[in-house]
């Protein structure tokens, strides 16, 4: 655990996060960045969710069969009850599977002068924000936005299609539960469709109440 009493007066902290749809490279891009830091020596620990288990039990685990070691946790607490005083970076994969407890623990280590890197989905299967990263992508320094590639088209891909038939946010999967979509062939379900409705509607009319229609100009 990390202690006050001797822990190291390091330089400014520094949140570093990765985002993108499904098969975008967000965890091959955690790694680089943690190996990079490791072959400097610096000391890294690496954290992901336990319900996260696809690939591998404990190591952090990319689509493209890259890993590298990591912990396993089970909620944010658990994360800053493990960091070392010797630890320098602290990397994060899939982030969004985390409570929002996660904005806190992130926020603490960076004032202590931890470098943190995470990685995780912006957007959920109905393209909604994913869990707390909206206010991870807001709180970062660097933010660095990845796509895939479109199932359909092979354009850019911005979202993460599900091909399951499940309405739970949290399913965890690979390319047997999801695929990459581009924004023109991404599919909404009727329901989705119906409360994007509602929620369009809900801003036109916020919209005309803060800004009424007067077509007279009057100086005064």
């Amino acid at each position: 655990m990390l202690s006050l009493s001797n822990f190291h007066n390091f330089s400014t902290g520094h949140l570093e996060v990765i985002s993108g749809p499904m098969f975008s490279g967000k965890t091959e891009e955690l790694i680089r960045r943690v190996r990079r830091a490791q072959i400097a020596r610096v000391k890294v620990q690496v954290f992901r969710p336990s319900i996260d288990n696809r690939y591998n039990d404990k190591d952090v685990v990319s689509h493209s069969s890259q890993s590298i070691e990591a912990i396993p946790v089970k909620n944010s607490n658990d994360i800053w009850h493990r960091i070392k005083d010797s630890t320098r970076i602290v990397a994060i994969d899939e982030v969004q599977f985390f409570d929002n407890e996660i904005i806190k623990v992130v926020t603490k280590l960076t004032n202590r002068g931890h470098r943190l890197i995470c990685a995780g989905l912006d957007l959920d299967y109905r393209a909604k924000p994913f869990g707390p990263m909206p206010a991870l992508l807001a709180m970062a320094d660097e933010i660095v936005k990845v796509h895939a590639i479109c199932t359909i088209c092979g354009g850019i891909a911005t979202r993460s299609q599900r091909v399951v038939n499940s309405k739970a946010q949290l399913l965890v999967g690979a390319t047997e539960a999801y695929e990459a979509r581009c924004r023109a062939h991404f599919e909404y379900s009727e329901t989705e469709t119906e409360e994007d409705r509602q929620e369009q509607e809900l801003l036109n009319v916020t919209t005309e109440n803060a800004n009424p229609t007067n077509n007279s100009l009057q100086i005064n």
